[in-house]
């Protein structure tokens, strides 16, 4: 049985906005709440450390940048975190694009080694171990480690990948893995390159908590809801991963001339050249035809559902309707 958690972005409301879905989300019985961590978009820290005083049961993930941000930034954060939810806090690292970056002068990246390096280092400090650590990308003295007590020693962590090799390190790193699963149709190869990184190091790919993010539209009707995941393709269509954009016959350069458009700040103009087959990148339509687009990434081995915006038309009803149809045809 796949978990469902929400994932509320900025295009749905403001802070106080997202903060009262994640709590209905909740009581409407969704397994775990997230947030975007986006290059210049509302702040997920801010967002989850909220949501931490406002729910009760729900897991929180919390996601971060490994590129703008220190493993002792990561790690303080997500131990606060943890103690201000009463350990339902989980930290996530990376990101799903590195070309974001570029817009802040950040060209030259080894994702890989700055991945590994950064998720040792934070757990040895959730361990309460001193890090003193020489690595390629990190090094730190014998002063560095926590000054306070975890509540959680062994805490969650996940990789968030993109592209064979990154995959395949979340399966051999992570407590879990959240590949971006855009279309529905990339599933079965995504998942497949993190099960084969956990075996690579003889590890059980059954004990992975494999997350896919997607993007949903829907409403009783299915009205609108295409239009919706046109806004959705226009923004991050380019961003994606080459061989998954494959699966469905695109590539990254059939979205550059809409991409040019987004940068001019022109959305309409972007929207306008997003075409039928870019819409397939998310799940939109009536809670029946995306209960079908979701039950290929579940059939795919997916264990977690990471439900992004926008939700719908009218997303408080959409998260209401997708708790009402479609995570009982799951469970």
């Amino acid at each position: 049985m796949a978990k469902f958690g929400i994932r509320l972005l900025d295009d749905v409301g403001m802070p106080r906005d997202l903060v009262a879905m994640a709590v209905e989300a909740e009581n409407l019985g969704y397994d775990s709440i997230w947030f975007p961590h986006d290059t210049f978009r509302l702040n997920s820290w801010v967002l989850t450390s909220a949501t931490a005083q406002a729910t009760h049961s729900a897991q929180i993930f919390a996601r971060t940048n490994l590129y703008t941000t220190d493993p002792c930034e990561m790690a303080t954060y997500i131990a606060t975190l943890d103690l201000l939810s009463g350990g339902r806090a989980n930290l996530t690292i990376g990101l799903h694009t590195t070309d974001m970056l570029n817009w802040i002068g950040i060209t030259d990246v080894d994702v890989l080694r700055r991945t590994r390096e950064a998720t040792e280092i934070v757990r040895r400090l959730l361990r309460g171990e001193v890090v003193d650590y020489q690595g390629e990308e990190f090094k730190w003295t014998e002063r560095a480690f926590l000054r306070f007590q975890p509540l959680r020693k062994e805490l969650p962590i996940y990789i968030c990948p993109f592209g064979e090799s990154y995959l395949e390190l979340s399966g051999e790193l992570g407590d879990g893995s959240l590949p971006m699963v855009a279309p529905p149709e990339a599933a079965a190869g995504m998942i497949e390159a993190i099960k084969r990184g956990a075996l690579r190091t003889g590890r059980n790919p059954g004990d992975l908590d494999i997350v896919a993010f997607v993007w949903i539209s829907v409403s009783e009707d299915g009205r609108d809801t295409k239009e919706q995941m046109r806004e959705v393709a226009a923004y991050f269509g380019y961003y994606l991963d080459t061989a998954c954009l494959a699966t469905i016959g695109l590539t990254p350069e059939d979205f550059a001339p809409i991409q040019r458009r987004v940068l001019a700040r022109d959305r309409a103009g972007a929207r306008a050249l997003v075409t039928d087959n870019m819409l397939n990148l998310g799940i939109y339509g009536t809670p029946e035809q995306c209960i079908r687009k979701l039950e290929q990434v579940v059939n795919a081995g997916a264990t977690h559902i990471s439900l992004g915006g926008p939700m719908g038309p009218k997303p408080r009803e959409a998260i209401r309707l997708i708790a009402k149809k479609i995570l009982p045809y799951f469970r």
